[in-house]
């Protein structure tokens, strides 16, 4: 058979790292609701009533892991979801939504009550006593990073014993920095759910470069993909061949280039060929992948109709032989360029 099922889209789900929370096998990204830097878009309020949309949809869906940050949005995307709380709080078709966010570690931050702190202001942004799960962003650098980031995977620990959270997690961690986090959380009985880092078809760094996905798997520690469809560029709508295709605005201009695209088409025909067996996107077959490899990948999702791509991801695998075909295809298209925090 083509296709490795997962029973149901209702019992797709993942517990992360060593702690006991039981999420979505995808979640989704809450980078671009309330986005004031003009990345995603420059009309974050004409954008709300479509992201409500899109927040209902998703529990609706069964999709409860929602992860979002203190600097998405300089913090209006954690306010947003806690006005999406309250505006669907008389919806009885929806799931609770698992909330995670992330302390950055941004100058004038550098002891470990700083982690805490942040935190209540998170909390208080989303209206919320506790969050599922509560990360560092990136790894501290420059002049005594190394005393910074002891300090807040200490900070860690003291939201979790505060109550303030029920596992806590890191980003943009290498294989190293993994290592010293899980050391200091299995010290303290603190659960380690993830590691949040960057992986997709097109960027497989983590997993075949760096040792990053390796070091999570042997600590216990679930890999959480971000930008699993490489910012859209895996959906097939921008392919140089698309009959319909779309234009890029905004940032995404810069690295969506003519050349990048037309090296792509191959990869995005593959992801057509291995959608079509299964009744899906190529967008869903990328996320998919991601599912398939062991990590739990959170696309993002703007509007209803990408919440329900989304939720499309639960409940089957790709095969094997798919998986192959379609990382034979990727080693032949660009690689994305990775994140500067990984190598800090």
């Amino acid at each position: 058979a083509s296709t490795a099922s997962t029973a149901s889209p209702a019992t797709d789900r993942v517990t992360l790292g060593t702690s006991k929370l039981s999420v979505s096998a995808t979640g989704v990204g809450a980078w671009a609701w309330g986005d004031r830097s003009g990345y995603w878009t420059d009309d974050w309020k004409g954008a709300r009533s479509e992201n409500l949309e899109a927040y209902k949809t998703l529990l609706r869906s069964g999709v409860d892991f929602i992860d979002t940050a203190e600097v998405y949005g300089f913090g209006k995307s954690e306010e947003l979801l806690a006005e999406f709380a309250s505006d669907a709080a008389g919806e009885t078709d929806l799931v609770a939504p698992l909330l995670a966010t992330k302390f950055a570690p941004i100058p004038f931050r550098w002891s470990a009550e700083d982690v805490p702190k942040a935190l209540e202001a998170s909390l208080r942004r989303l209206g919320k006593k506790k969050v599922s799960l509560y990360m560092q962003h990136w790894p501290a650098f420059g002049f005594g990073a190394d005393g910074c980031n002891e300090r807040f995977l200490e900070g860690l620990c003291l939201c979790y014993e505060r109550g303030l959270c029920d596992a806590v997690g890191v980003s943009n961690f290498n294989a190293d920095r993994v290592k010293t986090a899980a050391k200091k959380f299995e010290q303290r009985g603190v659960p380690f759910a993830s590691n949040q880092i960057q992986y997709s078809l097109v960027y497989r760094a983590p997993e075949l470069d760096t040792g990053v996905i390796e070091a999570c798997f042997e600590h216990g520690v679930t890999p959480v993909a971000y930008s699993p469809m490489a910012q859209g560029l895996l959906t097939g709508k921008y392919a140089s061949k698309a009959a319909d295709k779309e234009s890029v605005t905004g940032p995404r201009g810069g690295i969506f280039t003519e050349s990048r695209l037309s090296d792509t088409d191959g990869l995005i025909q593959t992801l057509r060929e291995v959608g079509d067996v299964h009744g899906v996107t190529p967008a869903q077959v990328a996320v998919n992948w991601c599912m398939a490899k062991g990590t739990v990948p959170i696309p993002g999702a703007k509007n209803a109709s990408q919440a329900l791509s989304v939720a499309g991801c639960l409940g089957w695998r790709v095969s094997e032989a798919e998986m192959r075909a379609l990382e034979k295809a990727a080693a032949m298209a660009p690689k994305s360029p990775g994140a500067p925090f990984e190598k800090w």
